[in-house]
């Protein structure tokens, strides 16, 4: 790191949590530089103490972590106490956190990171950054139901943006979405009669789904590349994780 740094990129730096996060917890008063509550944009030295919640955060670089992970149904994409999060579940040494959400009753690709920076890019949705979903319902799909869920559905007080839907079988279809509204899909769904029988995330912007259900792999240099394209928008840098 290069001192003084903005207290929002130190912690997004030292692998703490995102910038976005970092402000919310310098809002909420916990953090403190030298025992002092800070306001939104101070600047720290490499000699001051930084304690979030009381916990000392280290000067000490970090080695940046990529992973992209199969998420199995009934795991919970948070690190709260939550006996079943996923954060428990791949019980890293490193301080870790999940970009973006899946929900617990889906399955499919999640990418987790302790590089703050990289986050708010991706989840950003005006970059329209693409998510492919392969979808079961447990009702026969009708012929409109394809060109309802392709031009919009009313949910959630907005209506979904268009995006592509492709049918797969007499109960399934793909779906490419560039939003993410909560629980999306299923409230579309929903909202034309359909119930949802198995959701699975099967690419997240140029990366594929590739593992078995509960396994997680880095990321390889070509998908961090592209992932540094995406973060570029925001003058960040980015280090890399060699994969295994």
């Amino acid at each position: 790191m290069e001192y003084p740094i903005r207290i929002n990129k130190f912690l997004s730096e030292s692998g703490f949590c995102s910038r976005r996060k970092a402000d919310e917890y310098i809002e909420r008063g916990k953090v403190t530089i030298n025992g002092k509550v800070p306001e939104l944009g101070t600047k720290i030295a490499e000699t001051d103490e930084v304690k979030v919640d009381g916990k000392l955060v280290s000067h000490s670089p970090i080695q940046k972590l990529y992973i992209a992970f199969n998420k199995p149904v009934g795991i919970v994409c948070t690190s709260e106490n939550d006996e079943n999060n996923i954060i428990d579940y791949l019980n890293f040494k490193q301080r870790i956190y999940t970009i973006g959400r899946l929900d617990k009753a889906s399955h499919g690709l999640i990418l987790l990171t302790n590089d703050g920076d990289i986050v708010n890019p991706i989840l950003r949705t005006s970059y329209n950054h693409e998510k492919e979903y392969w979808v079961t319902v447990r009702q026969t799909i009708r012929p409109d139901f394809i060109e309802k869920m392709s031009t919009g559905v009313a949910i959630l007080d907005t209506v979904t943006k268009p995006c592509v839907v492709k049918q797969r079988g007499p109960k399934s279809f793909k779906i490419i979405l560039t939003q993410g509204l909560n629980r999306q899909i299923r409230r579309m769904c929903e909202e034309l009669g359909y119930e949802v029988e198995s959701l699975k995330r099967v690419r997240i912007m140029h990366i594929q789904l590739d593992l078995p259900i509960g396994k997680w792999r880095h990321l390889t240099i070509d998908e961090l590349t592209e992932l540094r394209k995406a973060a570029a928008a925001f003058d960040n840098k980015t280090g890399l994780v060699q994969p295994h």
